[in-house]
């Protein structure tokens, strides 16, 4: 087994991939497998690094140039030399020359000092021009014709700089076989073939005259009974319907959080009056005496439907992403077929201004929810089958499974248990929307005046922690009010099967996987600040597994 040249603990120079640029970092592990280091920098970020990559401190401080130019005390000198001649006497061709060498040797070194002190961030660029503005400003008595050559030589420094600096934005680092989600390759077959099969089982035994677990599974229908063509276009028109009305040129147009390359993508907000505009349609259907059981009589029928639109539009979705530009790929995605098919590999998929990820997380499935431009889902994950299957499927079938079931198995509540589901209802409402609110607010604009009660702690990522307000009671509050309103949905169905009670479960377990992603990413991402903010804020919706 070959031997490891640096050990854990050590500080060290290493390479940001894609660049040549080094930066200070630190030896948190090795991996004798694959022979890579696991290495944080300054800014809190970790990446693994081959060992190629990095390199002692020493080797950096043997590199200082020996010539006199580059000392300071000499560059002193020379600047109280040049301010005794007179403005308007021409320098001997010798003194020029040296002034030119000593230049490009202050260049050198500014840009070396840049190179060893940097933290990977693109706002960083802004001390290099600022170190080339003062050497500049330093020789400012020699002719027009050298000033304007040594112009040239510091405009093309900077530019080499920042298209480093480019690079290293855009780089997109793929994630490692053992980083996959969800059980990695394994794990998103057995999701993507198994939740279909396994929603299907739980509204059959819905229609049991004794949904218990002992009867499990269910009879089976016949493969005939759960196609209809017609239902099928029913679920289209729906599809468009909801579209057309994303179009529509009323409510407010707002910008997205910056993407790797810089952009803001537009978004209009209309979802309120889509919600409106699709109630007076059911209201003027019903005035006309529109059955909807046909909704209740077909459920089986859509949900198979919604299944296979959602097969085909994750189709067309990896399909195209395999023409866009690497800078639109999102995050997560891994490299793997399979994988990045679930996950999504285009994080913003588009045609023209219609954002099919944004659209279907609010419209088709659930229309309102606005707050989002700053979550996971748009901010981070990708386009695909794991989202498409959630936002058409999931979430319409699953979360009105209570009315599902309650049609065939009515429990008669007391109004003082009603009212009481109502307030609990109302309660885990307002812990969830108030959460969401103020998270969203602060993303978007932490120095908003009316945010500035609000206590904060400062990232080495230049961001800010919130330390207070609904995230200063409990790591996660939207979580909370999200797991009360799930309870809330199914107590009207009584205790007398578990069944309905499958919602709370399987929201639980969405939410304790969500709550270990996030507090591995931010512990991750601010280091020291998050530890920080654990101290203050110890208390978690559900204990640590991980």
């Amino acid at each position: 087994m070959p031997s490891r040249k640096f050990a854990d603990g050590e500080v060290v120079r290493g390479r940001w991939p894609g660049s040549s640029l080094y930066y200070e970092v630190e030896i948190l592990s090795h991996d004798s497998t694959s022979q890579l280091y696991t290495v944080k920098y300054k800014d809190g970020t970790e990446l693994e690094l081959k060992e190629n990559d990095i390199k002692p401190l020493t080797s950096f401080r043997q590199r200082k140039s020996g010539s006199t130019s580059s000392s300071p005390s000499r560059r002193r000198g020379n600047r109280s030399r040049s301010r005794s001649r007179s403005p308007g006497r021409r320098p001997p061709k010798d003194a020029r020359r040296s002034a030119s060498a000593s230049h490009q040797a202050d260049i050198k070194e500014a840009r070396r000092e840049v190179e060893v002190k940097l933290t990977p961030l693109v706002l960083e660029k802004f001390n290099l021009l600022q170190e080339s503005s003062y050497i500049s400003t330093q020789y400012s008595l020699r002719p027009r014709r050298e000033e304007i050559r040594l112009k040239e030589m510091d405009s093309k420094e900077e530019k080499f700089v920042t298209k480093e600096l480019a690079v290293r934005t855009f780089e997109v680092t793929p994630i490692r076989a053992k980083d996959l989600e969800f059980g990695g390759v394994p794990g998103v077959l057995l999701i993507m073939f198994g939740l279909p099969v396994f929603l299907f089982l739980l509204l059959l035994m819905c229609k049991q005259k004794d949904p218990s677990l002992l009867n499990f599974p269910p009879p089976l229908p016949a493969l005939y009974e759960l196609w209809e063509t017609r239902v099928f276009g029913v679920c289209l028109l729906w599809f468009l319907i909801q579209a057309l009305f994303y179009l529509l040129p009323i409510g407010k147009v707002v910008e997205g959080t910056p993407l790797i390359d810089g952009r803001r993508l537009k978004y209009r907000l209309n979802g309120f009056y889509a919600f409106i505009l699709t109630s007076a349609i059911i209201g003027t259907c019903l005035f006309q005496g529109v059955e909807f059981h046909y909704v209740y009589r077909h459920f089986l029928q859509f949900t198979l439907a919604a299944t296979v639109f959602c097969v085909v539009l994750s189709v067309y979705l990896y399909m195209r992403s395999l023409k866009v530009p690497r800078k639109d790929l999102s995050p997560a995605s891994s490299g793997n077929a399979v994988y990045d098919f679930f996950i999504g590999r285009e994080l913003n998929p588009r045609i023209g201004t219609f954002d099919l990820k944004y659209f279907c997380e609010l419209r088709p499935g659930l229309i309102g929810w606005e707050a989002v431009l700053t979550t996971m889902d748009i901010i981070h994950d990708g386009f695909g089958f794991m989202l498409a299957f959630g936002d058409l499927v999931w979430v319409p079938f699953i979360y009105s499974f209570q009315a599902f079931y309650l049609v065939s198995h009515p429990n008669e509540v007391s109004w003082p248990m009603a009212s009481l589901m109502i307030v609990l209802k109302l309660c885990g409402y307002v812990i969830f929307r108030g959460a969401n609110s103020q998270k969203n607010a602060f993303r978007k604009n932490p120095s908003d005046p009316k945010l500035a009660h609000l206590k904060t702690i400062h990232t080495s990522t230049g961001k800010n922690l919130l330390v207070s307000g609904w995230w200063g009671f409990v790591r996660h509050p939207n979580y909370l009010g999200d797991l009360i309103m799930a309870l809330a949905w199914s107590l009207p169905c009584g205790f007398n099967h578990i069944l309905p009670y499958f919602y709370v479960v399987y929201f639980t377990m969405l939410l304790v996987h969500r709550e270990a992603r996030d507090e591995y990413q931010c512990k991750k991402k601010y280091g020291v600040a998050w530890e920080k903010y654990c101290q203050r804020v110890p208390y978690r919706i559900f204990p640590y597994i991980y």
